[in-house]
């Protein structure tokens, strides 16, 4: 018998609603930030809220509402903790402002700290469309059901892939190109942990590949750049890919 797809309401599912997540999206990263901006704009903000989740068809939306609210003073910390460590660790960076309004790894990390929480109080597709509004923005795929601890700095935020259940903890710096991800795609193994746990102090250089739940990335440890990594790391090592160039004078 020919397997038929569900039919889904285009009241629940359009690319309109789309749209007011994007819009919406925006609009909390300028409240984040702005208090003048929040005062403005909240009322509004608060109501796009309301119309997306009346959209995927949730209720006690004023509850949803009330405990992400709480949450926005420790994102904003956490964000604040990212841009200090972001500019102390790259000497491009010449002020917060720069990192704040300039490093798309920021606002890709910004986007993700609020689907975290959406996604922690069992709020559906909406974290995810808010995480992929930022992918296709800055090149940066974070899952919301990722884990990501303080001072986290993404340089150059382009290819980066943080599955679902990585676990990051404090203090570490990823560069382009990288992947936490796991070995096996099977759609049986989707409750348990399939992404590596990267320890305090790590740096992660650029094309670098993690692979597997199991994998612990010690803390102080550098891992460097285009390694791939498929067993645990213990702490204060440098993993890298020994590479022989061949310098050729050139004629004439």
């Amino acid at each position: 018998m020919k397997e038929v797809a569900p039919k889904i309401s285009l009241k629940n599912y359009s690319m309109c609603l789309k749209d007011a997540v994007e819009i919406f999206t925006k609009e909390l990263i300028n409240c984040l930030f702005d208090e003048n901006y929040q005062q403005e704009k909240g009322v509004a903000t608060k109501n796009k809220f309301f119309k997306i989740l009346e959209r995927l068809s949730i209720e006690n939306k004023d509850c949803f509402w009330l405990d992400f609210e709480s949450s926005f003073t420790e994102i904003r910390r956490k964000l604040d903790l990212d841009a200090v460590f972001a500019l102390n660790s790259d000497p491009a960076a010449k002020s917060l402002r720069e990192i704040y309004l300039a490093y798309p790894g920021f606002y890709a990390i910004a986007v993700y700290r609020l689907s975290h929480q959406l996604l922690k109080q069992e709020i559906p597709v909406l974290p995810r469309m808010m995480s992929e509004f930022a992918h296709g923005l800055t090149g940066t795929d974070i899952h919301p059901g990722a884990q990501i601890g303080d001072s986290f700095f993404i340089d150059h935020a382009t290819g980066i892939v943080i599955g679902e259940t990585t676990i990051i903890k404090n203090n570490v710096t990823i560069f382009q190109g990288v992947t936490l991800g796991g070995i096996q795609v099977k759609k049986s193994l989707a409750s348990t942990k399939r992404h590596p746990t990267i320890e305090n102090n790590v740096t992660i250089y650029a094309n670098a590949t993690i692979l597997g739940g199991d994998v612990v990335i010690g803390e102080n440890s550098i891992i460097g750049a285009n390694v791939c990594v498929t067993e645990s790391i213990p702490k204060d090592v440098i993993v890298i890919e020994k590479l022989e160039n061949k310098i050729i004078k050139k004629t004439r």
